[in-house]
């Protein structure tokens, strides 16, 4: 294969993924005649259509289908060629797509991937945010940062840091509503709850006499986005049981205050990096797991 398929092949699945000529051609910083041209040259080279063009939409051909497939492997396998290469030398570059729940990515990330680019400049960072489990090799994610570390054989998973829940709330809500001390009190408290679990998701805590009472929390308001529930607490709407690794630096600099930390009975928690086994060995990869080693453990 030259330089040139390579090429080819980059080209049309910026296009195929970017939905259209003119933002594959701003990505690629070439003109849209040029990759339309690109296009009809690699059909007349193949021998058959690849996309089907209309003037909403481009629709993917089953040969081009095929063809983008064989492409994204060729393509990968060239990426983890020259990353094998730059780790020879110890200098992380490329491309690095995360994937992360919205609670971590909003209050951990938020921070972190900007020291992290400052440290590693030759690496660029494509952050999508999704709470629910998706697919690395199917969605093209080299790392995927989850509270479960479900995956299938294909994936090599790693714990990132452990922490707990906490049960908190901003000082305005306090004020305005007073702080409980039990589940009694809790009971008449407005909580904002985690929608969509099945079961319904408790909150356990200590009753008088030692046993756990795993209480559903009541309120206005539930959702199924975590940076949601955060953003909610921090308005002052009402009482959330987050997990640390999203409330905890609200907590540190005042913005939130943690409540019933003496009968709140948090399991200790994990969260985890989900990561396809062809690009685990990735210089960048392995660079980012390292930066975001060193940075939860220096915050605990």
């Amino acid at each position: 294969m030259n330089i040139a398929a390579s090429d080819d092949m980059n080209a049309f699945a910026r296009i195929v993924d970017l939905g259209s000529f003119a933002k594959a051609a701003e990505d690629l910083r070439v003109t849209p005649s040029a990759l339309s041209k690109l296009v009809s040259r690699l059909e007349d080279r193949l021998g058959v259509r690849l996309l089907t063009r209309t003037t909403r939409r481009l629709a993917l051909t089953s040969e081009g289908s095929l063809y983008l497939e064989r492409a994204r492997e060729v393509l990968e396998l060239i990426g983890r060629t020259e990353a094998d290469v730059s780790s020879a030398r110890n200098k992380p570059k490329g491309h690095l797509r995360i994937n992360s729940s919205t609670g971590f990515a909003r209050q951990t990330l938020l921070h972190a991937v900007p020291a992290f680019l400052q440290r590693f400049p030759e690496v660029t960072v494509d952050l999508t945010l999704t709470d629910r489990l998706i697919d690395p090799v199917a969605e093209q994610v080299d790392i995927v940062i989850r509270g479960s570390p479900s995956a299938g054989s294909d994936m090599v998973v790693r714990k990132l840091a452990e922490g707990r829940r906490l049960i908190c709330a901003a000082p305005s809500y306090l004020a305005r509503a007073g702080t409980p001390r039990s589940a009694a009190e809790l009971a008449q408290h407005n909580c904002i709850a985690l929608s969509g679990a099945s079961p319904p998701t408790t909150w356990p805590l200590a009753a008088q006499d030692g046993s756990v009472v795993r209480y559903l929390p009541k309120g206005n308001f539930a959702c199924d986005n975590v940076g949601m529930l955060f953003d909610m607490a921090i308005e002052g709407h009402g009482i959330v049981r987050l997990a640390d690794f999203v409330v905890g630096q609200a907590v540190g600099d005042g913005r939130l205050v943690e409540i019933l930390a003496d009968i709140n009975r948090s399991d200790r928690i994990s969260l985890w990096v989900l990561m396809p086994k062809g690009r685990f060995r990735s210089p960048r990869v392995q660079a980012f797991l390292d930066f975001m080693d060193e940075r939860l453990k220096g915050s605990e």
